[in-house]
């Protein structure tokens, strides 16, 4: 994980074109050789932060209240996730919106962005399955994990693209209990 925070920071505060892995790799106190042990690319090496991210939201879902149906449970991990203070320090906001908002204009950060994302969504297919009917094809979880994993990235993103504040009706809090409201309709039992 030293590495991957070498690499965001130095991305946040010199920007991906600017950043070496060489410079990566002198930052986390490591060899050059060591960081390519690791890291194919220096894109790769904020994956893992990324994946902490996504791995927090389906720990959250994991660990909200039993009694909770998937919907409010996936609202009760936005609240622990995505309200700074809780799942991330406020000032670390400001390397979220800078990471994302880097992910989409880079392709090849872009393409760490969406693995990550896609694999989140194993995570949480998992983390929603003891919330739903035991009927629930394995098609159909995947694709209603799939759905609350969007409606979470397209707040981020959203939120990351613009300058709003984290904490606020803008916020990627705010934004991800927006798009889950959206889901209201969503057939959650077949």
């Amino acid at each position: 994980m030293e590495i991957a925070r070498a690499a965001a920071g130095l991305f946040v505060t010199r920007g991906l074109r600017a950043t070496r892995a060489e410079d990566i790799a002198q930052a986390a106190g490591i060899a050059p050789r060591t960081f390519y042990r690791y890291f194919a690319t220096k894109e790769e090496a904020v994956a893992p932060l990324y994946a902490a991210g996504a791995e927090r939201w389906a720990q959250a879902v994991r660990e909200a209240p039993a009694r909770l149906s998937a919907p409010e449970a996936l609202a009760h991990a936005v609240h622990h996730t995505l309200t700074p203070g809780r799942g991330v320090s406020e000032s670390s906001w400001d390397w979220v919106r800078t990471l994302v908002r880097v992910a989409t204009t880079s392709p090849a950060l872009g393409k760490v962005w969406a693995e990550v994302c896609h694999d989140s969504e194993h995570a949480l297919a998992e983390a929603l399955a003891p919330r739903l009917p035991d009927n629930v094809a394995a098609p159909r979880l995947a694709f209603t994990a799939a759905v609350a994993a969007a409606a979470i990235r397209v707040a981020v993103e959203t939120w990351a693209a613009g300058d709003a504040p984290a904490v606020g009706p803008e916020g990627p809090a705010a934004l991800a209990l927006d798009n889950l409201s959206l889901l209201t309709d969503y057939p959650w039992h077949p």
